[in-house]
C-alpha cells in the first residue's frame, strides 16, 4: 500500500518517546508535516530533530492548540498511569486521570474538529489501552479513563458523519516503553534482567496474550500511520485492536 500523507499538518501529542515518538516518525515518514509535541523543550526539540518534524512544546491539557491552531491529523496519544491499589485511589486522583487522559483529548478534539469539517477532509484517532476493555485490578482509575476514551471516540464520530472526517480509537496493548519497563519491574522485581521480567510479566499479568510478548511501538504506528491516510477513509467510530490478541472478544 501507498499511504501518502503529503501536503497533512499532524499533531501527536506526548510524542518525545515511545508510542508517541514512533507514531510521529511514521507520519513523517508517510509525507505529513509533524508537530512533536511535550512540556520540556530540550526534549521536544531532540524528538523534533529525531522524527524530522517540527517542536510543540506545550502543555497538552491547555496550550497545544495555541502553540497550533490548524491541523489536519490530531492523535490523542498523551497519557499517565501507574499500578495503584483499587481501595487507595483517593478522589482527587480519579479526577486527574480523568483530565489528563480523557478530557486534554476532548478538548483538542473540540478545537480541531470543527477546522476538520469545514474542509471536508480529517483524522481523529485516540490511543486507548487493552485495560479499556480488560480493567487491570492494579490501575482501575487508568482502565476507566480508557474505556471513557472508547465512548469519546465514538461520539465524536458520529458528529463529524458526512463531513469527510474520520475518528477512531486505537487500542494498544501491553507496549514495549521506557515507562512500560519501570511499571514491569515495580510488579516483577527489579533485580530481574529485563527478559527474565518481561516473560515474568507476561505469564503473571498478561496470561491472555497471544503473542506472549510486548508489543513494539512501531507496530502501534503501523495501525496509528494507515487510520490517518485516503486509505482508511471508509474507517471511522472503530475501537480498532493491536493488542496482541490479548482482549479476549471477538470484538472490543
Amino acid at each position: 500500500m501507498n499511504i501518502d500523507l503529503t501536503g497533512r499538518t499532524a499533531l501527536v501529542t506526548g510524542s518525545t518517546q515511545g508510542i508517541g515518538l514512533a507514531i510521529a516518525t511514521g507520519l513523517a515518514r508517510a509525507g505529513a508535516r509533524v508537530g512533536v509535541n511535550g512540556r520540556n523543550a530540550e526534549r521536544v526539540e531532540k524528538a523534533a530533530a529525531e522524527v524530522g518534524g517540527f517542536p510543540v512544546v506545550a502543555d497538552v491539557v491547555a496550550g497545544a492548540d495555541e502553540a497550533l491552531p490548524d491541523v489536519d491529523i490530531l492523535i490523542n496519544n498523551f497519557g499517565i498511569f501507574e499500578s495503584r491499589p483499587a481501595l487507595e485511589i483517593t478522589d482527587e486522583e480519579w479526577r486527574r486521570y480523568f483530565d489528563a487522559n480523557v478530557l486534554s483529548a476532548v478538548r483538542l478534539t473540540r478545537a480541531y474538529l470543527p477546522g476538520m469539517m469545514t474542509r471536508g477532509w480529517g483524522r481523529v484517532q485516540y490511543i486507548a489501552s487493552d485495560s479499556a476493555v480488560t480493567t487491570p485490578s492494579e490501575m482501575i482509575h487508568y482502565g476507566m479513563s480508557k474505556t471513557a476514551l472508547l465512548a469519546v471516540s465514538r461520539g465524536f464520530a458520529k458528529e463529524a458523519a458526512g463531513t469527510g472526517v474520520t475518528v477512531n480509537s486505537v487500542i494498544a496493548g501491553p507496549t514495549h516503553t521506557g515507562g512500560v519497563e519501570e511499571f514491569v519491574h515495580s510488579l516483577v522485581g527489579r533485580d530481574l534482567p529485563w527478559e527474565e521480567a518481561q516473560r515474568e510479566f507476561m505469564r503473571l499479568h498478561r496470561p491472555h496474550s497471544l503473542i506472549q510478548r510486548l508489543i513494539e511501538p512501531e507496530e502501534i504506528a503501523n495501525m496509528v500511520t494507515y487510520l490517518a491516510s485516503p486509505l482508511a477513509s471508509a474507517t471511522t467510530g472503530g475501537a480498532l485492536r493491536v493488542d496482541g490478541g490479548y482482549v479476549d472478544a471477538i470484538l472490543p
